[in-house]
């Protein structure tokens, strides 16, 4: 056998490294079975940067804050804004997923309300008031002075719930909501267009049997003069046992219609003219007094809060807590809403 010549020995090595080396790189990966790893991380690297960047547009946004008792406005960056908001609304002891459910209703209210032209009640350049009227807020000193040495933690904790909804609001058909909430429900919360003309589908009354044990506010107690009774509802009262009858009541249990000595009143108007924690109440006559009694605190339409601690004490989220109160609405970027809030500026 003749001697193998050495260039084509090297041209045989260099043609068999060049058809092995791609088979041995492939070889790894031949296996049928695939995974998604790679794709998953992406995506959810790329849904916590959209979020990062929600939350450093939405800190460049100021809100105009009209504070009430100094009669001046004070102009905080909206993330800040919410810290009073939460702190002011909610107590600090609840649980993480109801904060940061109040998170996230707060800033939908600031974001709906810097994108309409509404500033009823307000002096030229405020955006909001610091009382129910929009939202309550306390800045840090009036906290620091409330709080005292549970300031801190207090903070902290509100301070997370924030910023780990950073940047989120709830939106239905791609508009935010009016995203009212309230501290107890009668056990239910009620219909928008129950309490106030305007009807909303994501406010709908929707079961809340977490309130009764949760919320110390559950059951209130008032006792009234017969003649401030009679003044304030504007009525005659006659002799017998009998104070009126309800002859209609709301989706959420509430009453919706009394009918007292021919007079008929809505039960929200009864509680505003009597100035009582909810419109589901009940009343009888103890010699020249009326003892009312009422289940619940608040408006009653939205969200809970003490339905939302019950609801965080089950293991439930925020986004869980928000969904089940608001129907039909999504958790979104408040990005989209950026460049109206800042051209309003």
């Amino acid at each position: 056998m003749k001697a193998i010549k050495p260039m084509v020995v090297l041209f045989i090595a260099v043609a068999f490294v060049i058809i092995m080396i791609p088979a041995v790189l492939v070889l790894p990966f031949s296996n049928d079975k695939t995974s998604g790893q790679l794709t998953e991380q992406l995506e959810s690297k790329g849904k916590n940067e959209g979020k990062e960047v929600a939350a450093n547009e939405m800190s460049s946004v100021e809100v105009a804050v009209y504070r009430t008792s100094a009669k001046k406005i004070e102009k905080l960056p909206i993330e800040s804004y919410l810290s009073g908001v939460v702190a002011a609304e909610m107590p600090a002891d609840f649980e993480e997923e109801a904060l940061k459910a109040q998170a996230l209703t707060a800033r939908t209210y600031i974001v709906n309300q810097l994108i309409s032209e509404s500033r009823l009640g307000l002096p030229d350049g405020a955006d909001v008031s610091d009382t129910v009227m929009h939202q309550v807020y306390k800045n840090n000193d009036e906290l620091k002075k409330q709080w005292g040495s549970d300031y801190k933690w207090k903070m902290q904790k509100i301070n997370k719930a924030i910023k780990e909804t950073a940047g989120q609001i709830l939106t239905y058909e791609g508009k935010p909501i009016t995203a009212t909430f309230f501290s107890t429900s009668n056990g239910y919360t009620e219909n928008s267009e129950d309490y106030w003309q305007a009807e909303f589908p994501y406010l709908k009354s929707v079961s809340s049997p977490w309130d009764k044990e949760e919320s110390p506010k559950f059951y209130n107690k008032v006792v009234v003069d017969t003649a401030d009774f009679e003044n304030k509802l504007g009525v005659s009262l006659s002799s017998g046992a009998s104070i009126g009858t309800v002859i209609e009541r709301t989706s959420g249990n509430r009453v919706g219609v009394v009918d007292i000595g021919g007079k008929k009143m809505t039960g929200k108007q009864i509680r505003e003219k009597l100035g009582l924690t909810s419109s589901d109440f009940d009343w009888e006559r103890q010699g020249n007094q009326i003892v009312i009694t009422t289940k619940g605190s608040g408006h009653g339409v939205g969200m809970s809060q003490y339905g939302a601690n019950g609801m965080a004490r089950e293991g439930k989220t925020y986004e869980d807590i928000v969904k089940y109160y608001y129907k039909g609405v999504k958790v979104q970027s408040s990005s989209k809403w950026l460049n109206t809030m800042t051209a309003k500026k």
